[in-house]
């Protein structure tokens, strides 16, 4: 009964049967009659012209698409908590060659224009320190957290005012768009680049990257070869995401594993640490409790010491989960 993470979770079997199908003779890289259907597939799904890279994991699509915003001498406004900061190895200032993650402060893992201000604007504009290039918020955040459209619009204006680049890290976007019960252009926003997460929601090893403006595109189609993720046979990514977006797959996957977390959530009262607006819950045990559970079959994440943190696939069972939310209420 894992509640460990959504990467635990099984591949979809429309995902499987996509891959199967696109099992033949085809053009390599990215010039595959699946890869270049993607452009259009996403374009309508945003009601809008986006071009579309796949990438195999979510590390490299955030920082491929931070790439082409902001240069090694420059910075990338991100909140403390943001996956780019804590559970990313570093791999920004790789793929950045050196630009600074420059760490902001906010609820729940979300920044505000006010958060931001606080970090940009005692910084002189002068050659002798970092500037900042781009902001990157998470949706849903690293606590679970779900951006409303006014939030990214205010900070997507700050942005715009001046002169940044604005990213968002989708690793959970289905989960937010599902909780939000709005289009995938609502929960987006203005952003420049989204990482659009499919592993954690069903696909075996394909993310996208959507950039709704084209320049951004042009310049991460090389840097993606350079760094080593333009795979010979894309026609399997493709199909991978093709398969996700097709007839909501995506947003069917999303509601699922938010039901089940909700069931655990109901009966979680006051040990949650954070409103449950996705698939993830930070729920206060103690060390004794996380132990008692873990001797009951049920499989998470330590978060501190007096803290868990479970996560609910799209496959998650929901008497299982029900069953979890009732055994936490009984500690």
């Amino acid at each position: 009964m894992r509640f460990l993470s959504d990467n635990t979770a099984s591949v979809h079997p429309k995902v499987w049967e996509a891959m199967r199908a696109a099992d033949g003779v085809d053009s390599p890289y990215d010039t595959d009659a699946l890869s270049q259907q993607l452009d259009a597939r996403f374009s309508e799904m945003f009601g809008r012209d986006v071009s579309v890279l796949w990438v195999a994991t979510g590390t490299a699509a955030n920082c491929l698409a931070l790439s082409a915003m902001a240069q090694p001498h420059g910075g990338v406004v991100c909140h403390r908590e943001a996956h780019i900061e804590a559970d990313e190895a570093g791999a920004p200032g790789f793929y950045l060659h050196g630009a600074k993650l420059m760490l902001a402060e906010g609820e729940g893992a979300k920044l505000t224009p006010e958060t931001i201000r606080a970090v940009i604007d005692p910084i002189r504009p002068d050659v002798h320190q970092v500037q900042p290039h781009a902001i990157s918020i998470t949706q849903a955040s690293e606590y679970g957290r779900a951006y409303r459209a006014d939030e990214i619009a205010a900070i997507a204006s700050l942005a715009r005012e001046r002169g940044l680049g604005l990213h968002m890290d989708g690793a959970r976007f289905a989960n937010a768009t599902a909780f939000l019960g709005c289009s995938a252009a609502e929960a987006a926003g203005d952003v420049d680049a989204l990482s659009f997460g499919c592993v954690k929601n069903g696909a075996m090893n394909a993310e996208a990257i959507v950039f709704f403006d084209p320049a951004l595109a042009d310049t991460v189609r090389y840097r993606r070869k350079r760094a080593g993720h333009l795979q010979s046979k894309g026609r399997f990514l493709a199909a991978q995401l093709i398969a996700m977006i097709s007839d909501d797959l995506w947003l069917e996957n999303a509601r699922a594993a938010n039901a089940a977390a909700q069931a655990i959530a109901e009966q979680g009262g006051d040990r949650l640490m954070h409103p449950v607006e996705a698939n993830e819950m930070f729920i206060r045990l103690t060390p004794r409790e996380r132990e008692t559970l873990r001797g009951q079959g049920y499989e998470f994440y330590d978060w501190g010491a007096d803290a868990a943190r479970l996560v609910a696939s799209w496959d998650s069972d929901l008497a299982e989960a029900r069953a979890l939310g009732r055994r936490i209420a009984d500690l």
